[in-house]
């Protein structure tokens, strides 16, 4: 059964277009990972369910509520952690749970008796008495984590939860949330951290271009990819014909699929292969095409390798071209100042 459920959400923002008909479905209970690069509609598709933010067209259900025509009911169900940490630093951590505590209504012997809960839990006794200015951002994600969970929602929504953190704090988060999902909590995490998705998540939906182009466990999408992944790195090519011919030329050998041309990565063939057998037909067609072999590497598909043969792209690629369009935005605006 399907806790939350996202139908053909559009969005724009002026003339950038940040979701374009994503649909999701999240099982109850389900820890749920969605991973993308910055920029692919995350963290917009998680304020829309979170009904901070309405979409321009598409449903969201959450446990059988319209989000869009009845948000206050949502809002009892679901916690949010965003991705921006936003504290009053004059209010001691206690006091501001005590807070959110009476937003949400709580009688103030359950208000109190949840504070101690998760501020053992969240290994927050040694600073939790503190004013929240003095926090470092391990401790400020803490605090948050446990205002979103202060009111026991059956959805916990979490926007980048551990970004920038120190391990010892990121472990402590990753335990709650494995014990979280363990009784029964619906978990939709959002993350472009790899390995964080894939330690924690039941189900993944990767994310770009706002829309979903891969859903399934971590093993169902590596096991679709098929065999082992190679990458070949070769000299530059001199136009998009010889690149074509090399790529056309690799997916006639038998074993050999989904071959990817990388180009930010120093003119990367990354394909898949069905047996290691195969490679040394790799290397003597590419020689005979007098393509010279700088390195040549295999390993077992990963989750970035979905990424990649989904988007042409690494996950880090991803990174690298929005913050790369970025600095472009902030040295036009110098420029016009």
């Amino acid at each position: 059964m399907s806790l939350l459920k996202l139908k053909d959400l559009v969005k724009s923002y002026g003339s950038v277009q940040a979701l374009k008909g994503l649909t999701l479905n999240v099982p109850e209970g389900c820890l749920y990972g969605l991973l993308g690069p910055n920029g692919a509609g995350k963290s917009t598709t998680l304020r829309i369910i979170s009904t901070l933010l309405a979409p321009d067209s598409g449903q969201v259900m959450v446990s059988g509520t319209d989000a869009l025509l009845d948000p206050l009911s949502v809002r009892r169900q679901l916690g949010y952690v965003a991705q921006e940490v936003a504290i009053d630093k004059i209010l001691t951590g206690k006091e501001l749970l005590q807070l959110q505590g009476d937003l949400y209504h709580l009688n103030r012997k359950q208000r109190d008796l949840r504070i101690a809960e998760l501020t053992t839990r969240l290994d927050m006794k040694n600073w939790i008495d503190r004013r929240c200015g003095s926090y470092s951002g391990g401790m400020r994600r803490r605090l948050d984590l446990a205002s979103g969970l202060l009111h026991q929602p059956k959805l916990l929504v979490l926007d980048e939860p551990t970004v920038g953190l120190d391990i010892e704090s990121r472990s402590v988060i990753w335990s709650l949330l494995r014990e979280l999902q363990e009784k029964g909590t619906t978990i939709l995490l959002s993350s472009h951290y790899l390995e964080e998705v894939e330690a924690l998540s039941d189900q993944i939906a990767i994310i770009d271009g706002g829309k979903v182009i891969a859903e399934g466990t971590p093993n169902q999408l590596k096991k679709r990819l098929g065999g082992d992944r190679v990458t070949l790195r070769v000299r530059e090519f001199s136009d998009e014909d010889e690149s074509l011919a090399v790529r056309e030329l690799l997916q006639s050998i038998d074993g050999v699929s989904e071959v990817v041309i990388n180009r930010s990565q120093g003119f990367s063939l990354n394909l898949l292969i069905d047996d290691v057998s195969i490679l040394p037909q790799l290397r003597n067609h590419l020689e005979k095409a007098e393509f010279e072999i700088f390195a040549l590497s295999q390993s077992r598909p990963s989750l970035d390798d979905v990424y990649l043969q989904a988007t042409g792209k690494t996950l880090m690629d991803a990174e690298l071209e929005i913050a790369g369009k970025r600095d472009v935005k902030l040295e036009s605006k110098k420029a016009m100042r």
